[in-house]
């Protein structure tokens, strides 16, 4: 079963008390200030989302083709990377291994990461 959105909900209460007019005005208003909510929202990246896209390239520029990197590694090597957490580091090469330019390999336990 898919789970039902809000406007489902709407929806169905709407086909429920069709008989009462003001019960379907008040989802009519609902529906309206939904469909407007959505119109705002748009598809640019967010200001966080573009400072990551650049630090993820600077990562990338960083490594060297066919050399091992466990994240560590990555986040001593960097300087911009200084004042960013471990935790960070590693979200943003986890962004550069889902885009594929980053290949996660596994020894002992440990991940590494090389240039796709």
């Amino acid at each position: 079963m898919t789970k039902m959105t809000k406007r489902d909900y709407f929806n169905a209460l709407r086909a429920r008390v069709a008989d009462d007019a003001e019960l379907v005005a008040f989802i009519d208003h609902e529906l309206e200030l939904l469909a407007r909510k959505n119109e705002r929202k748009s598809d640019k990246p967010t200001k966080n989302q573009l400072a990551n896209a650049e630090l993820m390239n600077v990562i990338y520029d960083a490594m060297a083709d066919g050399t091992r990197y466990t994240v560590t590694e990555i986040h001593k090597m960097i300087p911009a990377l200084a004042e960013f957490s471990g935790n960070k580091v590693s979200a943003l090469v986890r962004g550069l291994r889902l885009d594929g330019r980053v290949i996660r390999t596994e020894e002992k336990g440990r991940a590494y990461f090389t240039k796709a």
